[in-house]
């Protein structure tokens, strides 16, 4: 329930324990890692999110590690890498199981030795940072088929955590709901609210978009809210269902429709 996993992820937040967090797609593992690092000392500092199966080999082992001038072609420059520019904060390594085995050596030894050997260098550099792991594939099949090394999988998996679908907790769509919402005030001045009404309808809901489509709903809503409070009638669902909820994607349409009719009446 949400109790057991706010109270778990508190608990890793004051820890520096590596955390590998499995679920299906769409299911809030990003949010999960950035609480660990929000409620942890380290907060203040960088978050690195990478998604290891979005990037090139050559190009990810660069972005994390780093290289020096003229270590391959186009090294114009030297760049010391995302995880000696994490120093003292959190990395999320998205999608871990598709990180090419050749790099997990080098991964590992940031874990075990804390030190890291830029492309092109005889020399390692120290750094501080926590990693936290997502997946949504069976790591344990992927070590037996010789995908994932067995050293690395039990470095990363000291704290296993798995994100359920949002049906199969629907008492955390509150806290993830005000979290979203939260990241997309964090610049603005004025703070917007969900009403108990609003909240109650997002708990109805069966989402079988997950957490990604959690969060398209709270963007669509702070976007048509009046007086920065989210009330039920501004949450447009992407509606997979075919009996509710009946704010829909055409729904959308029309509010804005009707909006631009009574703005011309005007």
């Amino acid at each position: 329930n949400s109790i057991k996993l706010t109270t778990l992820i508190k608990r890793l937040a004051c820890t520096n324990a590596t955390v590998l967090i499995n679920g299906p797609t769409g299911t809030g593992k990003e949010v999960v890692s950035n609480l660990i690092h929000h409620f942890s000392t380290r907060a203040e500092k960088a978050f690195v999110a990478v998604n290891c199966a979005a990037i090139p080999e050559q190009m990810l082992e660069s972005m994390l590690f780093g290289h020096e001038k003229g270590s391959f072609t186009g090294a114009m420059q030297p760049n010391k890498g995302l995880i000696r520019a994490a120093d003292e904060g959190t990395v999320l390594l998205d999608e871990i199981s598709e990180m090419p085995i050749t790099l997990q050596a080098k991964l590992l030894r940031v874990i075990q030795e804390k030190k890291v050997m830029p492309i092109g260098s005889s020399v390692e550099v120290s750094v501080d940072v926590r990693i936290i792991a997502t997946t949504n594939r069976n790591m344990a099949e992927e070590v037996k088929a010789g995908r994932f090394r067995e050293d690395l999988y039990y470095r990363l998996n000291v704290f296993p955590l798995n994100t359920l679908r949002l049906s199969e907790r629907r008492f955390d769509i509150p806290a993830i709901a005000a979290h979203l919402l939260f990241s997309i005030d964090k610049d603005s001045e004025l703070k917007t609210k969900i009403s108990e009404q609003a909240f109650e309808t997002l708990m109805e809901y069966s989402w079988p978009g997950n957490v990604r489509e959690l969060s398209n709903v709270i963007q669509r809503a702070k976007i048509l809210c009046a007086n920065n409070v989210i009330c039920a009638d501004d949450l447009i669902f992407d509606n997979f269902e075919k009996d509710k909820p009946t704010n829909t994607a055409e729904a959308l349409a029309a509010k804005f429709r009707n909006t631009e009719s009574n703005e011309m009446v005007l």
